[in-house]
């Protein structure tokens, strides 16, 4: 698997771009602001993107889907749960930021969907908590947390859909059960392991 990351916005959200090493098509996830940047990226590393998947619904995470998909024709795939966050600027908590652009998404994911891109399988792993349609991505033993893991922390649950029992649940049953060694990539922030945020993450204990 190819991995590229582009830290987007004023909340300094990660955009991350995956892609099959072998025919070089993609899934750009959580394109939250910066098209250009984010599209730049995608040039530059030559992936036909297949697929624009949000983790979740909020501002940070979505703001940049309509400048993206009309740049590159791929669909927009989200939880159903997180469908109106993700398509009207109330609900995103885009009152934070100002005017953005947003669109309906054109596809919804849930537990247990496959979606292929070339010879990369990326699974679906729906981790409800900091919103109630929040998914975590498994893809070529890495997982990509959107805002429910961070290196040290957990996302915030006291936005309207956030549940703190409901979230401390997704990382202990749904995330923590990969090997230690397991490479989690959050929402903002730092890359971590399965393994350090089992010992060191002091939510966790």
């Amino acid at each position: 698997m190819l991995l590229w990351r582009r830290e987007v916005g004023s909340f300094a959200a990660n955009c991350y771009l995956i892609a099959c090493s072998e025919t070089k098509e993609g899934i750009v996830i959580d394109p939250g602001a910066e098209a250009k940047q984010i599209l730049k990226m995608v040039e530059d590393a030559a992936v036909t993107v297949k697929y624009i998947v949000n983790t979740h619904g909020h501002f940070d995470h979505v703001g940049a889907n309509a400048e993206v998909r009309q740049a590159t024709g791929a669909p927009i795939l989200i939880n159903e749960a997180d469908r109106e966050m993700s398509s009207k600027p109330p609900a995103s908590l885009s009152v934070f930021v100002g005017k953005l652009q947003f669109v309906e998404p054109d596809r919804f994911i849930r537990e247990g969907d496959k979606l292929t891109v070339g010879n990369l399988q990326v699974d679906v792993i729906a981790t409800p908590g900091h919103t109630k349609g929040s998914v975590s991505l498994l893809a070529d033993g890495k997982l990509f947390t959107g805002d429910t893991l961070f290196s040290g922390s957990v996302g915030r649950t006291d936005l309207p859909g956030g549940s703190h029992g409901e979230l401390i649940y997704s990382i202990k049953e749904k995330l923590l059960i990969f090997p230690g060694e397991t490479i989690v990539y959050p929402g903002h922030g730092p890359e971590t392991t399965i393994a350090d945020e089992k010992k060191y993450n002091p939510f966790l204990r």
